[in-house]
């Protein structure tokens, strides 16, 4: 192991989304996550082949009988001995299982007991289901987004699941660990998504508040509202990214295109003809396919970018110069980020089946081979020694 978490132990509870890919992170970072999975199910997230779950990385995995009382007490026990629990189940879940924070705060007053939903522990919509979509449309996010005349345009799930989701709780159970080292009392980390989302615009709030934001899709400055901030398609019918802001940085943007001599170019900030100039360059980088415009903007201050593809993305010369993707056994995927000086982050293995990794994991977490053994004879519990592999 290594990273800024090494030695801090983490009890996930299997998931699908948000807290799976925080406790990714987490394992980046150093931690040992452990997961535990339930008796029957394949461990698996979005992928079928646990090669191919990448948010599945890093981890060892318990597989338990959850209606078994013995395997219920086996995971107070690992909580007992972690730093950080993690949970994606709706309220009163984990408090049926005789797994809520009350009784696991009893056992490990240091505990930090992260809950990962999409409306929250209370509120109204809290005992119903959803996703992504539907916690980002109750916070004004997904309707920001999209073009004019156009309904909403969901953005993937990075706002809700990942950006409202993994990265709050993340930085929730990390101040909540920073807490309870110095004071030794644990608590609950009540992480919504629709808590996050809303936390992530409050940017717009506050520029509509100031009136510099209107309450409607792409009409505004960062919304495809304005031209030069907005994508473009090239002759080769690939599209570019092109996001000058600033006067100088725009000036730079008109003059690589060529239209700085045009006569009667629309100003960057005459709203009234941002349709004219939006025509203009789009006409333009319509003449160049999008390498050739890559090649013409290479090393300049007019924020260009070429639009890359999945499969393009890891190729990129700067992408590639800063290894920021990786491949683990086959699968090629995100690099741990951020990057410490003192203390890099790494990839801990790739994903794992349910049970693979637990027996050592166990081990290492001082639960007894005996006990190990019998649960394992009742079939409360399903462990394989063997870890996946890098191919």
């Amino acid at each position: 192991m290594s990273g800024p978490l090494t030695g801090v132990k983490v009890v996930e509870f299997a998931g699908i989304g948000p807290g799976p890919f925080a406790c990714m992170l987490l394992s980046d970072l150093g931690a040992d996550v452990v997961r535990i999975d339930r008796l029957g199910e394949s461990g698996l997230g979005v992928a079928r082949d646990p090669k191919a779950d990448v948010i599945g990385r890093g981890r060892r995995s318990v597989a338990l009988d959850l209606k078994n009382p013995e395997a219920i007490a086996l995971a107070r026990d690992m909580a007992a001995k972690a730093d950080i629990l993690v949970e994606g189940f709706r309220p009163g879940v984990m408090e049926r299982l005789g797994l809520g924070p009350d009784v696991l705060l009893k056992a490990n007053p240091r505990l930090v007991y992260g809950r990962m939903t999409g409306w929250g522990q209370s509120g109204p919509f809290a005992p119903t289901a959803g996703h992504d979509i539907n916690y980002i449309a109750l916070t004004g996010a997904l309707h920001a987004i999209g073009r004019a005349g156009e309904k909403p345009v969901p953005p993937l799930n990075l706002v809700g699941d990942y950006g409202g989701g993994s990265m709050f709780l993340i930085m929730g159970v990390l101040a909540a660990l920073f807490h309870a080292q110095r004071s030794g009392e644990g608590q609950v980390v009540d992480a919504a998504m629709t808590d996050g989302a809303s936390s992530l615009m409050a940017t717009f709030y506050a520029l509509k508040a100031q009136g510099r934001w209107r309450d409607q899709r792409g009409v505004n400055l960062l919304d495809t509202g304005a031209p030069w901030y907005d994508t473009y398609t090239c002759a080769d019918g690939r599209h570019v990214a092109v996001g000058a802001i600033e006067p100088k940085f725009y000036a730079e943007l008109v003059d690589k295109l060529g239209l700085a001599g045009e006569p009667d170019l629309p100003g960057q900030w005459e709203t009234a003809r941002w349709p004219e100039l939006r025509e203009r360059f789009a006409r333009r980088i319509a003449e160049k396919t999008r390498d050739e415009w890559a090649a013409v903007f290479d090393g300049s201050d007019a924020c260009f970018a070429p639009v890359l593809s999945l499969e393009e993305a890891p190729r990129h010369p700067h992408n590639a110069a800063r290894e920021t993707f990786v491949d683990v056994g086959g699968v090629v995927q995100p690099a741990p980020a951020p990057r410490f000086s003192a203390t890099p982050g790494a990839i801990q293995g790739p994903s794992v089946v349910a049970g693979e990794g637990g027996a050592e994991a166990l081990a290492d977490w001082g639960i007894a081979a005996d006990r190990v053994a019998q649960l394992t004879g009742a079939g409360a519990l399903r462990l394989s020694d063997r870890l996946s592999a890098p191919a």
